[in-house]
């Protein structure tokens, strides 16, 4: 394979991964509305759309291997595709826990007084899904004090957990809460590991330019 005919395959990857980046934000965003809008219907069409994105992660890890077997790339072609592989899982992970949190909405149509136990969720949703939006532009600008600052921004969302996993216990001595409170608890288990995957996106970008992570060198 030419070089100029790989290089433009690697552009192509990077924009298939973008637009992965931008279904996983938009199911996450179309999540956080119908949690806080008590959206049912809403909530059923994210777990719809889930199967796109996974169709897009095979798309993604197909174009990739492709890459690797077809021209012997050179350290930084070999750092792009390895941290893209491992993008396109963080992405497909955070699009199954959007879809996961929807199904528990879903179970919410018969219980709704259940969105309002729990005070800090709203706010924990919107810090992970600002983190995700940042570590996808971090990306695509190949921005590393962004990367910086989504890595610090988790210390946000571990925080609102804790106070979330408070709000829960407070209620859980009332027995005709403890299924809601459960199920809430999960819900904020699942935005606290979308943050993860943001900041491990974040890691991988370092990854690609520095072929190290957390000062050790990978390649």
């Amino acid at each position: 394979m030419p070089r100029e005919t790989f290089l433009q395959q690697l552009d192509q990857l990077h924009v298939k991964l973008v637009t992965m980046g931008s279904q996983v934000d938009t199911a996450l965003e179309e999540t956080i509305q119908a949690f806080e809008t008590q959206n049912v219907q809403q909530a059923e069409e994210v777990i719809k759309n889930d199967a796109e994105i996974n169709d897009a992660r095979r798309s993604i890890e197909s174009a990739c291997f492709t890459l690797l077997l077809r021209q012997q790339p050179v350290a930084s072609d070999l750092r792009n595709v390895s941290a893209a592989l491992q993008i396109v899982t963080e992405l497909e992970r955070i699009g199954d826990q959007a879809a996961d949190i929807a199904e528990l909405i879903c179970g919410f149509k018969d219980r709704l007084d259940a969105f309002h136990l729990v005070h800090h969720i709203p706010q924990m949703a919107r810090c992970a899904k600002a983190m995700l939006h940042d570590a996808l532009l971090s990306y695509i600008n190949n921005d590393a004090d962004l990367a910086k600052k989504v890595m610090s921004d988790d210390d946000q969302v571990d925080e609102l957990f804790n106070q979330v996993k408070f709000e829960v216990a407070e209620q859980m001595h009332q027995p005709d809460r403890i299924d809601n409170c459960i199920d809430i608890l999960m819900i904020a288990k699942y935005l606290e590991r979308i943050g993860d995957h943001a900041v491990n996106i974040c890691e991988w970008l370092e990854f690609a330019q520095t072929g190290s992570i957390h000062n050790k060198q990978l390649l």
